[in-house]
């Protein structure tokens, strides 16, 4: 694993936002860069101590996305992450791809940090879910330091086809084509099915939330 080089100039380590090809990774970047976290792009492995916080994003098919992380090596980088207890934010498919796998690419295994399979949405509904969603905090999210501050029913913007189980680490969940998980979290471990980098002011003040995590105040 590489090192991650010399911090920001104000003596604050970066966010390492995982870029492996594939994902939200220019949005995710920018909408940290405006709450004023430091983050850095990263190509390759690295050594998440090196860094205040890692963000596995994702968009578009599960299979290509799991593929691709391992290819860059992100899978070792996750799991020294957890061992470690560096704060880790998995956004869309970056939640899904913590999961065992998904009906979308049945070949492919996910990371299994976290029980179940990611199911298709079936109902009368338009598929995929494009639009805001309310979310219903659980007693674990009412808790989070991630969602300090954003009120118990806070509004995020989603788009996927398929979704996680609830768990016993469901910090947040959403209703369409019945409840499903919206968010995670154990321990340094937090994760999103919906886009804070597009949910506007209470999407940017979640991640203002996960930055504080990372920097040892949250």
């Amino acid at each position: 694993m590489s090192a991650a080089g010399p911090d920001d100039g104000a003596g604050r380590r970066p966010i390492a936002v995982l870029d492996y090809g594939i994902g939200n990774l220019g949005s995710v970047a920018k909408a940290l860069a405006a709450i004023g976290a430091p983050a850095r792009l990263v190509t390759e492995a690295v050594d998440p101590a090196d860094f205040a916080g890692v963000v596995l994003p994702g968009v578009g098919a599960f299979g290509a996305c799991a593929r691709e992380m391992r290819r860059y090596g992100f899978d070792e980088v996750v799991g020294a992450a957890l061992a470690g207890g560096t704060p880790l934010l998995g956004v869309c498919v970056g939640l899904q791809l913590l999961f065992e796998g998904s009906e979308e690419s049945p070949e492919a295994e996910g990371l299994g940090v976290l029980p179940g399979v990611i199911r298709r949405f079936e109902c009368d509904l338009p598929i995929p879910q494009m639009q805001w969603n309310r979310l219903r905090l659980t007693g674990l999210g009412e808790a989070s330091p991630l969602f300090e501050g954003l009120g118990p029913q806070p509004w995020m913007y989603f788009v996927h086809s398929y979704a996680a189980p609830l768990i016993a680490e469901t910090s947040a969940a959403a209703d369409y084509c019945g409840e499903f998980t919206a968010a995670i979290e154990r321990g340094s471990l937090f994760a999103t099915q919906f886009h804070p980098e597009k949910s506007s002011g209470v999407g940017l003040a979640l991640l203002a939330n996960f930055a504080r995590i990372a920097s040892g105040k949250g």
